[in-house]
């Protein structure tokens, strides 16, 4: 039996210390916007930067006052005010009147087989006329130079879409542990670094920011295809790969930012997956139960080590499984300029972001469907709609 637990830990050992060791490598290949060389006016293509809100009133100013402030000559930005009930629209056209670069479309109805923000930037690309195309969220904040080093990367990579990882702000000790794990775990999964191999079926992208050259994003169906798909955001960047085109990946923890919610904790953030994690899992019970056990069993080397002997191979093993994710969480939360010693909050990251998914699963299938934006989708109909 002790060499069952044996072989039983020294696999974890082994399993967890290559998936640090290759996140490290990993990360440290993507290119970053740090180090990006801002390209000169001459050099710089037209521009739209496209958002929808909905209900934005509170973080809208200060993210929109950044999108205008951006240092690029051939900008034009997009705004589509998606049937919001307070003053985004009002906070838009006031800021539209002062700056002629933001252009604003009000919606007051959707059209049946749409989601509202799909539809919206449907909408707000119809309304563009930059050769690249800026999809993000109302309450994301950017750099004066962002623009530049993004154009740039993607120029000098020969990419026709790039997604930007950034910096989520954080506070408190259980939204922390709750992110920490998200984003340690989220990158492992998702292989960011392997994107740009056309030879690699990985895919990326993110609500933060996604570049995408204007003729990419036509052939690839825009967001016509992705007119019922909850995680829009990710999808745009598979439909727009799946098509032939070169895609990409790049980092910051200083260009690109965003505040989640400002209530609630790890308890909000809870709520606001709600809609997305089991359309994550493509809306499949047996995956999500086993995604969600498989996130919990990686737990057993820390009850092992108040069980086995001490100092017993078995027991140093499920100590080098419980340390190895540490320091790449660890290290994932210096990225997202979380203290680094959030990496030990793992263990209890791992049991939330289980709960998480169980919640999203149970929720869903609890109405029959999703609540997003005040309007209730059935759940055959978005499976019907997956990309």
């Amino acid at each position: 039996m002790e060499n069952f637990w044996t072989w039983l830990f020294g696999l974890y050992a082994l399993v967890w210390t290559v998936q640090v060791v290759r996140l490290y490598f990993g990360m440290r290949a993507l290119p970053r916007l740090e180090t990006a060389t801002p390209l000169a006016d001459e050099n710089c293509p037209s521009v739209s930067v496209l958002f929808a809100a909905r209900d934005e009133e509170e973080k809208l100013p200060r993210a929109l006052r950044t999108k205008l402030e951006m240092d690029y000559p051939p900008l034009e930005v997009i705004a589509v005010n998606d049937r919001s009930r307070d003053s985004t629209g009002s906070i838009l056209d006031k800021a539209a009147a002062q700056d002629h670069r933001l252009k604003v479309i009000h919606l007051a109805e959707l059209p049946s087989g749409w989601l509202g923000k799909p539809h919206a930037l449907q909408k707000a690309y119809e309304g563009s006329s930059g050769e690249w195309l800026v999809f993000t969220d109302a309450d994301v904040r950017f750099s004066s130079d962002l623009l530049r080093r993004a154009l740039a990367v993607a120029r000098e990579r020969q990419w026709d879409h790039l997604t930007i990882f950034g910096r989520v702000d954080t506070s408190g000790f259980w939204e922390r542990a709750l992110c920490g794990v998200f984003f340690f775990g989220g990158t492992l999964m998702l292989e960011p670094w392997k994107v740009s191999n056309p030879r690699s079926f990985r895919f990326a992208g993110a609500g933060m920011f996604q570049l995408v050259r204007r003729a990419a994003y036509e052939a690839s169906g825009m967001h016509q295809r992705l007119a019922m798909e909850v995680v829009d955001d990710m999808k745009l960047g598979k439909i727009v790969k799946r098509s032939g085109f070169r895609s990409g990946v790049t980092a910051t923890s200083s260009h690109v930012a965003v505040r989640w919610h400002d209530h609630g904790g790890a308890r909000g953030i809870i709520h606001n997956l709600e809609k997305n994690m089991f359309a994550a899992a493509f809306f499949s019970v047996a995956l999500t139960l086993a995604g969600m056990l498989f996130f919990w069993a990686l737990l057993a080397p820390i009850a092992a080590m108040f069980i086995l002997p001490m100092a017993s191979w078995a027991w140093w093993f499920a100590l080098v499984a419980t340390l190895a994710p540490a320091i790449g969480q660890g290290a994932a939360c210096a990225e997202q300029r979380i203290p680094w010693w959030y990496g030990i909050t793992w263990p209890l990251g791992f049991v939330l972001f289980g709960y998480t998914v169980f919640n999203s699963m149970w929720k869903t299938l609890r109405q029959g469907g999703i609540y997003w934006r005040d309007t209730f989708y059935p759940l055959g109909q978005l499976r019907k709609g997956m990309v």
